[in-house]
């Protein structure tokens, strides 16, 4: 059972932690033997990056990390989420491990425990080699088992110290943004493909988790990260009701099903027939899938408005991670996307608590018993330093409260959620949007490098610090 929890304070275990990604912060993209990912292809093509962005440098973490660790103690952080970049640890794809890049991670988490931090491993964030796209990526089930590798290799590696894991990030994103819409890598669009990448890295999920408990202790967890969408109908017509059940089959019965209850919904299945015919799905496929999590990570940044087609729409979007012509949503023709109404951060993102409430209720109400953790939440504002050297974020400050708010109400209500892991630590590389969007509540110059904590960081620490919200000032 959760915690007791007042309406002032969070419950003394409570993990506030903060998130980044390997490809968005690291750089050293040569050095130690790692050889390319999908994403060092992607965004060194012509027109795939706003200015044609990379991360080739990003925040240089590979070099800072140490900077960066003692930026968290002091900030009173007690759990870092981050990504292991798999061509840096295994740069084909296949074989064994190249010893330099653990022992990165090795550096790194020793660091972390030096400090007082909980290392919260991410085997896959987005960064598939290169040479395994080449093989024809997620589309193609050996990339599965050659997950299910990699995972081994890490867990023989960190195991000891790491007790908590997270298979995938956000495998939405890497199956109908990278394969479908093509606005994220290896950038193709081919809605078949799409479903073949969800199904394999649903397997890749489940192969990998296997494999972690083969060779780790048994204390340590074993979850994944999905950024599951709260899916709202613009009307209660059954029109609209129909499209919003559509999207959020697409959006989260394609992951959860399988993972969480060892099958696909049947309505997604019908939906999807005239696009795949879902054969490569083999006997005991899903059975693999679904075995059992310690925990649920869930990322959450906005909720999702829809109606059927034809409806007057205003600013349709895909999810809000970049335009294309092409649909991330096969099977979807039919259905209209919105804008939400309200406040907007620098995404372009409507700022709604209410659905990370929602989302976190609908998790113990799906999954009841199974630890929850929000994974990822944050906000991109347009921060610059002021002429001191400071950085006010006010907005950030009050998107947070309200996050957190919502988190807490949760808490109330029932939901075992364990921690909260802000997104991002760090100013750094926003994908498709390149250096042009600031997540981190660190402000990173990005000519020199030099980290500045902006407020929000402050506010934050002090949350941290007290187990309690501080009021929002300087709006």
């Amino acid at each position: 059972m959760p915690e007791p929890v007042t309406s002032v304070t969070f419950p003394p275990a409570f993990l506030w932690g903060a998130a980044t990604s390997a490809y968005q912060i690291e750089g050293a993209v040569r050095e130690g033997g790692r050889t390319p990912s999908i994403w060092d292809t992607f965004s060194r093509t012509p027109g795939r990056t706003a200015g044609g962005d990379t991360g080739d440098i990003a925040v240089d973490h590979y070099h800072r990390y140490r900077e960066d660790v003692a930026l968290m103690a002091e900030l009173g952080l007690n759990a870092y989420r981050f990504s292991v970049s798999w061509p840096r640890v295994q740069p084909t794809g296949r074989g064994p491990a190249v010893q330099v890049g653990l022992d990165f991670y090795r550096r790194l988490v020793d660091e972390l425990l030096e400090h007082g931090i909980r290392p919260a491993i991410t085997l896959y964030h987005w960064d598939l080699p290169q040479e395994l796209e080449d093989a024809g990526g997620w589309p193609e089930r050996d990339t599965a088992l050659r997950f299910a590798e990699y995972a081994r290799i890490v867990g023989e590696a960190l195991g000891d110290r790491v007790e908590q894991w997270i298979t995938l990030n956000e495998p939405w994103c890497s199956a109908f943004l990278g394969y479908g819409s093509g606005v994220h890598a290896p950038g193709r669009t081919e809605p078949e493909a799409s479903l073949r990448a969800a199904h394999h890295l649903n397997l890749a999920h489940g192969l990998g988790t296997s494999a972690l408990r083969s060779v780790m202790p048994a204390r340590n967890t074993v979850a994944v990260s999905l950024n599951s969408a709260v899916v709202r109908a613009v009307s209660s017509d059954p029109a609209d009701l129909a499209a919003a059940a559509r999207i959020d089959d697409l959006a989260n019965g394609v992951f959860h099903g399988p993972m969480l209850h060892g099958t696909y919904p049947q309505t997604l299945l019908a939906a999807t027939s005239s696009v795949t015919d879902w054969s490569y799905v083999r006997d005991g496929d899903l059975r693999a899938v679904n075995q059992p999590l310690d925990a649920l990570g869930l990322n959450y940044y906005t909720p999702t408005l829809v109606s059927a087609a034809g409806a007057d729409t205003t600013a349709p979007r895909a999810d809000g991670h970049g335009a294309s012509a092409h649909s991330p949503w096969p099977g979807a023709a039919d259905v209209a996307f919105h804008q939400t109404p309200g406040e907007r951060t620098e995404m372009g993102w409507t700022v709604d608590p209410t659905g990370l409430h929602e989302l976190l209720m609908r998790y113990t109400r799906q999954a009841p018993g199974l630890p929850l953790y929000v994974t990822e939440n944050g906000a991109a504002y347009d921060d610059k330093p002021d002429p001191d050297g400071h950085v006010h974020d006010p907005d950030r400050i009050a998107y947070l409260h309200g996050h957190l708010s919502a988190v807490r109400r949760a808490l109330t209500d029932g939901a075992d959620v364990r921690g909260y892991y802000l997104w991002s630590l760090l100013d750094n590389f926003e994908w498709a949007y390149g250096y042009g969007k600031r997540f981190g509540a660190v402000y990173v110059d990005y000519a020199t490098q030099e980290r500045t904590p902006k407020s929000s960081a402050r506010w934050y620490a002090e949350a941290a610090r007290s187990g309690a919200l501080p009021p929002v000032t300087g709006r």
